[in-house]
């Protein structure tokens, strides 16, 4: 068998999907013979350290397929890295704004709870992924329900990545324009070709996101990863640093009089213009913390929270890189990334808003703009934002192209035309969605919808039910319950989701759902 056989994790289940009856793929149980010959299954190694143990020789004598074809080699920190990274997404510039739509404490409920429903799917994945001895989602679909559940994982997996990706470039496209515009005074009118957001996403897309996406495996990009997060850390150093900077109630930026005088007959009576800024003269009433807050906008911020951890395609590839891996230290893994994106969520959630409290925008940077667009260090943020997002997309991109490799080559063994092939072809796709058809974000709005609660919530509970053998734990069991539960949860929160995007759209709103 060639060293590259299966970096897509292949197994072959042969025609049954009993857990005892299939010897090709390596499973997690230990063979037992009764006193009349009989052999027996027994599942052992809770912690999963016979995972990386061999199988004795086939009856030709020939090894068998081991479940992968390389050694780990990714340490824990690069693995930390690459995890935090897949979580963090674009998501936490609106965070903000559902604070300012929850208020403080039902925002910290609500984050608390799906960071640790988070860890607990994730948990579900690597118990699963244990027992059958897989690391690929969507072979975990096959385990568990045959070709239907491997190609609705690879479907999921695909058309969320896809929309995520779709997200980050949009990004590129609509935000490097007005940096480099602000960085260079350039007059906003002309048509200078590093102006063009279209132009901007081609060159970002082939000068660093292609080739980062081309590296064999996921550890190598723990260093981008590693400077991706710092980014967002310099993010929230600004934000909490602002807070300190900024009066409430604010002063707004106008570029003449004329226009601050638009500005008041749009906003009524209650600004004054000085000096070329307008001022609001309110009371500050509205510069007060609110603890509870319910009001339309609350049932919109419910989905953006929900998949704030969206990350569990990419936990199975990672697992498969981990130097000496075993379930416990994976979800150690897990359990540090969440808890450091939980954190920064929650701080940039918190100043961001307690710096413009019920004034702050859906897009926390497009509320300091209208203090100073020209602010340098707010310039900078968003340097750090665009780079971080760029960052993001190859490590997005790699659960994407296992799973299409899943679903139309299961059987072939790595090549690199075909690794490049997949590669081009999706970010051509996505460059073409992004310049050609900006409403498609609309679109995956649905899908972000749909997909986010089955990858989060449903497929690691049915995947559980359906692979732990009922000798161990019987659908009566807590556990057991407990999936069952879980997978109710995130058929509500799908639905719930689809219910605010359509009424959202019936009334002519815009609100996002489902942000990652």
């Amino acid at each position: 068998m060639e060293p590259a056989q299966s970096e897509m994790n292949i197994l072959s289940n042969g025609k049954s999907h009993d857990l005892g009856d299939d010897m090709a793929v390596p499973m997690k149980t230990l063979l037992e013979e009764d006193q009349n010959g009989t052999q027996t299954v027994r599942f052992d190694d809770p912690d999963g350290g016979l995972e990386n143990e061999e199988f004795l020789p086939n009856a030709d004598g020939k090894k068998p397929i081991r479940f992968k074809d390389f050694e780990g080699k990714t340490s824990f920190g690069m693995s930390v890295f690459n995890l935090g990274n897949a979580i963090m997404g674009s998501g936490i510039l609106g965070l903000a704004y559902a604070m300012a739509n929850t208020g403080i404490l039902l925002f910290l409920f609500l984050l608390t709870a799906v960071a640790a429903l988070s860890s607990y799917s994730i948990h579900l994945l690597l118990k699963s992924s244990g027992i059958v001895g897989i690391r690929a989602y969507e072979q975990l679909g096959y385990r568990a329900f045959g070709i239907p559940g491997k190609m609705a994982a690879g479907i999921a997996i695909t058309l969320q990545n896809i929309g995520a990706m779709s997200s980050y470039l949009y990004i590129v496209k609509s935000e490097l324009p007005l940096v480099i515009q602000a960085f260079l005074k350039a007059d906003p009118n002309s048509d200078l070709w590093y102006l063009n957001g279209n132009y901007l996403v081609i060159m970002v897309s082939a000068s660093i996101i292609l080739p980062l996406a081309l590296m064999k495996q996921l550890g190598y990009l723990g260093y981008t990863s590693g400077f991706s997060l710092s980014c967002m850390v310099f993010f929230l150093t600004a934000v909490i640093y602002k807070k300190f900077q900024i009066p409430c109630p604010f002063d707004e930026f106008s570029v003449n009089s004329t226009a601050a005088h638009l500005s008041m007959n749009v906003s009524g009576h209650g600004h004054e213009y000085v000096n070329g800024l307008v001022h609001s003269d309110d009371d500050d009433s509205h510069c007060s913390p609110r603890m509870l807050t319910m009001n339309s906008q609350t049932a919109y911020t419910i989905p953006i929270l929900a998949f704030a951890f969206v990350c569990h395609p990419e936990v199975l590839p990672i697992y498969t890189e981990l130097r000496n891996p075993t379930q416990k230290k994976m979800q150690k893994v897990s359990n540090i990334s969440i808890f450091v994106m939980y954190s920064m969520y929650f701080l940039a959630a918190l100043f961001g808003y307690l710096t413009f409290y019920d004034n702050v925008e859906p897009e926390l940077l497009h509320t300091y703009s209208r203090i100073d667009p020209y602010d340098t260090l707010i310039l900078c943020v968003r340097v750090a934002v665009l780079t971080a997002v760029t960052l993001t997309v190859p490590i997005v991109l790699f659960p994407v192209r296992r799973a299409i490799q899943q679903m139309l080559f299961p059987t072939k063994s790595f090549n690199w035309l075909r690794h490049t092939a997949i590669a081009l072809i999706l970010l051509t796709l996505i460059n073409m969605l992004v310049i050609f058809a900006p409403n498609i974000l609309g679109i995956f709005g649905i899908i972000g919808a749909t997909s986010a609660p089955c990858l989060i919530f449903i497929f690691p509970a049915v995947f559980y039910i359906r692979i732990v053998p009922k000798e161990d734990e019987p659908m009566t069991s807590v556990p057991k319950i407990l999936a069952v539960c879980f997978a109710a949860l995130g058929v509500s929160f799908m639905v719930m989701s689809l219910s605010f995007i359509f009424i959202d759209w019936s009334t002519g709103g815009s609100h996002a759902a489902g942000g990652h």
